[in-house]
């Protein structure tokens, strides 16, 4: 498919992509204030540290799963991180203009968001130590920040790609990536900020102009979720389903084909060896069932 075609047909899915990081980072922004600025009357009356990344993890991980369960996030799969999709890009689930196209709104998406809580929180959301909700290392370093960025990037892709490929475990892929959000943002956030993102990164350092160690979030998290992908070809014979952390058979899917408006026998949601296959192979699988 051409550029303009994938314009013309799929610009609804790439928009969701943009919407999805957008709120994620409003979010964000949003909690982080409200936990973290400090003459905010949450922050005074739980002077816990350790208790409020407990809570903004708690609130990120509820805004993962929400946007991933959406109707919207549904229909484009929920991706809201270029590593994600090109992950899928590698295993062959997503046409490579989806794939540009979702990574384009992805930034474009994320940075929206964090400009709108900027220009809104204003002077607050500059002040440290919520700073635009920057992701920068930890007093251990960059070195210490790639390696943790890696390891929780590759458990999250792992995770992702092990449940949306198990019959009986795939509807609950959505929640367990929200509470993996909460628990990275709980534990590993100190060393790195926690982003798993390159957008989501990028958002926050457009708005700040903090660029601090800017590429062991556009490297790490990448190569975390693309040898999550390798590792999980290497470890299952069989082929990966649909792109999308949540499939339904009232949304269409445009990695396989499936319209709900033509056709209710076959759907990302009951047919996995035909899922995010070539339309053609599709076809002659439905034959031969």
């Amino acid at each position: 498919m051409s550029p303009a075609a994938a314009l013309r047909w799929h610009w609804p899915e790439y928009l969701i992509e943009a919407w999805g990081l957008g709120m994620f980072m409003i979010s964000a922004g949003v909690f982080t204030t409200l936990l973290e600025f400090p003459d905010s009357p949450a922050h005074e009356a739980i002077p816990d540290p350790v208790l409020r990344r407990v809570l903004i993890g708690l609130a990120m991980g509820m805004t993962a799963i929400g946007i991933i369960y959406s109707p919207w996030g549904q229909r484009s799969g929920a991706h809201i991180n270029p590593s994600v999709t090109l992950a899928f890009l590698r295993l062959g689930k997503i046409a490579p203009w989806d794939a540009v196209f979702y990574i384009i709104a992805q930034f474009t998406g994320g940075t929206a968001g964090g400009v709108v809580v900027a220009m809104t929180l204003r002077a607050i959301f500059a002040q440290s130590p919520v700073e635009y909700v920057v992701t920068v290392p930890g007093p251990a370093g960059a070195g210490v920040a790639f390696a943790a960025e890696l390891a929780i990037s590759l458990g999250l892709m792992l995770m992702i790609l092990f449940l949306t490929n198990a019959d009986r475990l795939t509807r609950f892929t959505g929640i367990v990536a929200g509470l993996l959000v909460a628990t990275y943002i709980t534990v590993e956030a100190p060393f790195s900020g926690m982003s798993m993102n390159p957008a989501r990164t990028f958002a926050s350092a457009a708005a700040s102009g903090i660029w601090t160690s800017v590429w062991v979030y556009f490297t790490a998290p990448i190569l975390g979720m693309l040898a999550a992908a390798e590792i999980f070809q290497l470890a299952h014979d069989t082929q990966v389903v649909c792109p999308k952390l949540h499939r339904s058979p009232h949304q269409r899917c445009i990695h396989c084909g499936y319209n709900p408006a033509t056709s209710t026998r076959f759907s990302c949601a009951d047919r996995r060896p035909t899922c995010g296959a070539p339309m053609s192979r599709r076809r002659n699988q439905c034959r031969r069932q």
